[in-house]
């Protein structure tokens, strides 16, 4: 199972990359997985601004439906438009173009909070 070290994680199983003083947001690999596939998502945020820990959308699989969780505060600045027709593609490559949204962050801080690589896989290892 793919975690890549260059981004933080929560142990909700999203995933964030800091591009400046932006970021941008999706699921891990594991996350995609364990709710099988992905047939529906919903993100009516854009615009909004979400404290950390706030739900920002809904993802709809075969079996359940999960809310997403904000890694850390901030303006969601856009959200992925390949979702809409292809929420599969989440499935397919959830660190690259299945990527959620993008957020303008409001404290940069909470950032270096967040799981590292290594502790995220502790966390789904346990």
């Amino acid at each position: 199972m793919e975690i890549p070290d260059e981004l933080k994680y929560t142990k909700d199983h999203e995933w964030i990359r800091k591009e400046g003083d932006e970021a941008v947001i999706g699921i891990t690999e594991f996350a995609q997985g364990e709710l099988g596939d992905i047939v529906f998502i919903e993100i009516e945020t854009e615009g909004e601004t979400l404290d950390k820990d706030e739900v920002f959308g809904t993802i709809e699989a075969v079996k359940t439906v999960s809310d997403l969780f904000m890694p850390a505060s901030g303006e969601v600045a856009e959200v992925n438009p390949r979702l809409a027709n292809t929420p599969d593609i989440v499935n397919k490559d959830p660190y690259g173009e299945g990527w959620m949204v993008r957020i303008k962050m409001t404290d940069p801080g909470q950032y270096d909070e967040l799981l590292s690589a290594d502790q995220y896989r502790e966390l789904i290892e346990s």
